[in-house]
C-alpha cells in the first residue's frame, strides 16, 4: 500500500496537467518559509540600522522577535531586504529566490503613523517593482510602524500596485511583518 501511494499520486499530478491547451505545466508553488526578515537602512553617512524579525520555529511554536532603532529624521537611506529560512541549516536564502522570481513577487512596505516614504530602487524583467531594494525618506520625528508585506503572483497590473499599494495586489502573503518605527 505504501508504495501505491506515491504512484497515485505522481498519476494524479499527470491526468491534471493534461490539456488541450499548449501550456507548461508545473506543480504549484508552495509558499516560502521565511523565519527572518531583516532590513538594512543605510544612510549617505552614518551607521546602518537594522530592523529584525525572527521566528526560529516558524509558523505556530513560539511567537517571533521584532528588534528596530530608530532612523534619523530628514534623512535618505538605502533600504535592502534579507528574508532567510533559519530551519534550514545553513540558513536558506528566500531572499535569492524572490529576486529568481521577480515576476511573480513583489514587497509593498505600509506605513501607519511614522513619517516615511518608501520607493522601490529594483524591478523585474517586465519593468515592475520588486521591493528587495528600496529607498526610505524620512521627515521630521514621528513614531508609527511599518508593515512589510510579500506577495506572491500578485496582479502587478493592478491600480496603484506599481507605486506601491498592496490593495488590489492579490496573491498569496508569503510574508507579513509589522515593526515599530520612530524618527528621532
Amino acid at each position: 500500500m505504501k508504495r501505491l501511494l506515491p504512484l497515485a499520486l505522481l498519476a494524479l499530478t499527470w491526468t491534471a496537467c493534461q490539456t488541450d491547451e499548449p501550456e507548461v505545466c508545473t506543480v504549484p508553488n508552495e509558499g516560502e518559509v521565511i523565519t527572518t526578515v531583516t532590513l538594512t537602512f543605510t544612510p549617505e553617512s552614518g551607521a546602518a540600522v537594522e530592523w529584525t524579525f525572527d521566528d526560529p520555529d516558524g509558523d505556530g511554536g513560539e511567537d517571533g522577535t521584532v528588534t528596530t532603532a530608530p532612523l534619523a529624521a530628514n534623512t535618505s537611506y538605502t533600504v535592502v531586504a534579507t528574508l532567510l529560512d533559519a530551519s534550514q541549516d545553513p540558513a536558506e536564502p528566500i531572499h535569492e529566490e524572490v529576486e529568481e522570481e521577480a515576476e511573480e513577487h513583489q514587497m509593498f512596505y505600509v506605513v501607519n503613523g511614522a513619517n516615511i516614504t518608501f520607493a522601490y530602487n529594483d524591478t523585474d524583467a517586465n519593468g515592475n517593482p520588486l521591493g528587495l531594494e528600496m529607498t526610505a525618506t524620512t521627515g521630521d520625528a514621528s513614531s508609527g510602524d511599518v508593515t512589510v508585506i510579500l506577495r506572491h503572483e500578485p496582479d502587478k497590473d493592478a491600480e496603484g500596485v506599481s507605486d506601491g499599494d498592496v490593495t488590489n495586489a492579490g496573491g498569496e502573503t508569503d510574508v507579513e511583518v509589522t515593526f515599530d518605527a520612530d524618527v528621532e
